[in-house]
């Protein structure tokens, strides 16, 4: 698949975004939640994730003046549902905004803030099952591309929502790092998978493998299209393998280093946080841009 930038910018951003959100929402409802600024700039950091890949994601459209009509097929569409819950998700974001900037606590703000969390869940988990669902891309009808686009999230969302809210800790970076190894060994096992998938035969896709070989009578272009730019890309795998290490050493092996940095000098845990934050997210998008260059649609058995 041809990984257009808008696209990849829209799941990487709104994913840490609503990761934020999800952890945002989380935390409140502890004994000892965050003080009224912390929560107030960590909300607006989110959202500005949010609202900016949203807006992003639209550059993608061919009418973007026609997407509201996506809202109408939430009952079959996952991409009409990620729509839903994404609006929706505003809602409780700005109360939640409300009562805290008003200095409120109590019932109502944690019904408010589990509100908030359960919708940021939702809207990623629509995200995600956008791409598991298709069937005609074998390389994203996979049982490992929702929980590795889920862990993304919550693993980039976390650790900038932890150097939002000023929180810096041991602990913290030390559950950010296992984080990081388990989306790593997620990775590692989709990679393998997806090098030994191949696309159906034409026997098989046209149902005829019974009656003998399929060919082409005649090419159906004699140049480029749409479907050959946007379906047909072509990622070299030396070009892949090393892409793969910088994303994994990325999301990964940086946040490692971080806690290690922290460990053994205190004083530096709150600029490793950062690094290790800025890395995670700088890993998310080669391993997103990954993601769309390797899936190879059914289509071009045709071609």
């Amino acid at each position: 698949m041809n990984p257009a930038f808008s696209v990849i910018f829209f799941t990487t951003l709104t994913g840490a975004g609503y990761g934020m959100l999800f952890g945002l929402g989380m935390y409140q409802t502890r004994d000892f939640p965050l003080h009224r600024e912390a929560a107030l700039e960590t909300l607006f950091a989110a959202l500005a994730l949010v609202t900016i890949g949203l807006a992003i994601s639209t550059l993608h459209l061919g009418k973007p003046w026609r997407a509201w009509r996506a809202f109408s097929q939430w009952r079959t569409s996952w991409l009409s549902r990620e729509g839903v819950f994404a609006t929706i998700t505003y809602a409780p974001a700005l109360l939640f905004g409300w009562y805290i900037w008003r200095g409120e606590s109590g019932f109502v703000v944690t019904v408010v803030a589990l509100a908030l969390a359960l919708c940021s869940l939702l809207t990623i988990s629509c995200t995600a099952m956008i791409y598991t669902s298709l069937k005609p891309i074998p390389a994203w009808n996979h049982s490992l591309v929702y929980p590795i686009y889920l862990v993304f999230a919550l693993l980039t969302g976390g650790l900038w929502f932890d150097c939002c809210a000023g929180l810096v800790s041991l602990y913290g970076l030390a559950v950010w790092a296992a984080m990081g190894l388990l989306l790593a060994f997620f990775k590692q096992s989709y990679w393998r998978d997806i090098d030994r998938i191949e696309l159906p035969s034409r026997e098989s896709a046209t149902a005829l493998e019974g009656i003998g070989k399929v060919t082409v009578f005649e090419r159906p272009h004699t140049e480029a299209n749409y479907l050959t730019r946007e379906m047909g890309f072509v990622l070299a795998r030396k070009h892949s393998r090393k892409l793969r290490v910088i994303s994994v050493l990325l999301f990964a092996g940086v946040p490692l280093l971080a806690l290690l940095a922290a460990w053994l000098l205190p004083v530096a845990a709150v600029f490793a946080l950062w690094i290790a934050a800025l890395s995670a997210l700088l890993g998310a998008f080669v391993e997103r841009w990954l993601f769309f260059a390797e899936a190879k649609h059914m289509v071009m058995l045709y071609y």
